[in-house]
Formats: C-alpha cells, sequence, structure tokens
C-alpha cells in the first residue's frame, strides 16, 4: 500500500546508527530540515515527511488533532519498515513528537524537541487559534506569512533564510494549515509525559525565540529525567535553518550518545 504522506527518504541504515525521523512545524514542510537531511544522510537513515495538510501530502480540511498527525507519522514509519528510530521535531513538530512518545513510547528510542513547549493550550490561546484558521481560509497565508516572518526567523537572518522560510509558508495550503490550527487549540498538556521520558533527550532553543522562548526550553529540560539543554546564539524559532552548523553540531553530539 502507499504511503499516505509525501516523504524524503535518504541514506541507508547503518548499524548501530538508529534511524532519524524529521518533524517539521507549522505552516512549513520537509524541505525545512534540508540542512539536517543533507547532514546525516551520509551516516543513517534519515525520514522526513511531509505532514498531512502540508507540502505534498494530501490535504485534509476540518480539524487535525495532534494524534492524527503522530498516526501518521506512525503508518509511514510501518510502511517503511522502521520499528525503533531517534525522533526530531521542532514547535508543532515537537508536539506531534511528543503525542508519539505517548502513544508509541518503545519505538522512540531519542528525542529532540527543538523550539516547542509542552503546555496545554490555554482559554485565550485556543480563541486565538481558531480565530487565525479562519483568517487563513478566508485571506490565504500571503499576509500571514508577511507578518511574522522576522518571528519565525530573526531580523537579521541571512536573507535566503529568509525567502526560504517565506515561500514555505505561502505555499502551504490554507485549508492544512488551518486544520493543524484548529487541532493544535485542544492540544492537551504533555508536561507529564516529559517526567516518564526515560530515553535521552535533546532540547534545543534559539536564543531570540519569541514563541517558544528559552524559559520554555528550560522548563522542559527540568522535566526530563535523561534530557540536556542547548540554546543556539544568535537565532529565533527556526535555529536548524538560522544556524545550522550549530545545530547539527548539537545534534551530532547527542546521536552519537544514542547510538552508543
Amino acid at each position: 500500500m502507499a504511503p499516505f504522506l509525501a516523504y524524503e527518504d535518504k541514506g541507508a541504515d547503518t548499524p548501530p546508527a538508529l534511524p532519524l525521523v524529521l518533524v517539521h512545524g507549522h505552516p512549513f514542510d520537509r524541505t525545512m530540515w534540508a540542512p539536517q537531511t543533507e547532514a546525516f544522510s551520509a551516516t543513517r537513515r534519515v525520514i522526513a515527511p511531509d505532514l498531512r495538510g502540508y507540502g505534498r501530502s494530501p490535504v485534509v480540511p476540518g480539524v487535525t488533532p495532534l494524534s492524527r498527525f503522530a498516526l501518521d507519522i506512525a503508518a509511514l514509519l510501518d510502511e517503511l519498515g522502521v520499528d525503533r528510530f531517534v525522533l526530531a521535531g521542532l514547535s508543532m513538530g515537537g508536539q506531534i513528537a511528543m503525542e508519539l512518545c505517548r502513544q508509541f513510547p518503545g519505538r522512540v528510542r531519542g528525542l529532540v524537541l527543538a523550539d516547542t513547549f509542552a503546555a496545554p493550550e490555554t482559554a485565550a490561546g485556543r480563541l486565538a487559534r481558531n480565530e487565525m484558521a479562519d483568517r487563513l481560509l478566508a485571506e490565504g497565508m500571503r499576509g500571514y506569512a508577511d507578518e511574522v516572518l522576522e518571528k519565525m526567523v530573526a531580523p537579521y537572518a541571512d536573507p535566503a533564510v529568509k525567502a526560504h522560510v517565506h515561500r514555505m509558508m505561502t505555499s502551504a495550503p490554507p485549508e492544512g494549515a488551518a486544520a493543524a490550527l484548529r487541532g493544535r487549540a485542544e492540544r492537551p498538556d504533555y508536561r507529564p509525559l516529559l517526567t516518564r521520558v526515560t530515553v535521552p533527550a535533546l532540547v534545543v532553543v534559539g536564543e531570540d525565540d519569541e514563541y517558544t522562548p528559552v524559559a520554555d526550553a528550560r522548563a522542559m529540560h527540568a522535566a526530563l529525567p535523561h534530557g540536556e539543554l542547548r540554546v543556539v546564539e544568535g537565532a529565533a524559532h527556526l535555529p536548524n535553518l538560522e544556524r545550522p552548523d550549530d545545530f547539527n553540531k548539537a545534534l551530532e553530539e547527542f546521536l552519537t550518545r544514542t547510538d552508543t
């Protein structure tokens, strides 16, 4: 059966290297992980899907909860014959990664949470996400992309990085982005889950991230029994694109420890 999700699958299974699964954020696609796919596929299998509603994956209007995203990824990995893996997610992708840990704790052998947070949605946040979903359906993505670009990446980010991020946002289907926003508006509390994560974990955050500040990263790090924290200087919400060398160094050191 053909997988539901579009995806990139690079590199080869190289014992003892665990496959690396990369989960993008909103409103992006798998090309968000291009620097990491290129760097790490030389030594291990790297799988980066487009979430439903994004990139080249099917668009399903309505409401897409985090649990549905997680089930999609698990089904893709089943199709690809990947049982155990290191899981990395950024922003919404980090929350999907936490949901995957909740549903499939025995499959995740290492966890990377980048520029995300574990707290449940607030009443104000629920309202704001649903209002934004309505706006995206009515207006499309460009106005939103123009407004948030210099929060997604720092104002001082490389112009090529800015162009890539803006292109991903404006290319995102409004129906898929709106469905994800409505799903995130019902986000559960993942903080108790973090205290039960027994595998190695890495928390990464851009020093200048306004969406998920360093304080959020420190709180997740404190909750994880086997966690470490890396703060990436000179980056905002997308340090993997803004400072790929620094991000990759932290990830490489983590993967080396996870594999052994």
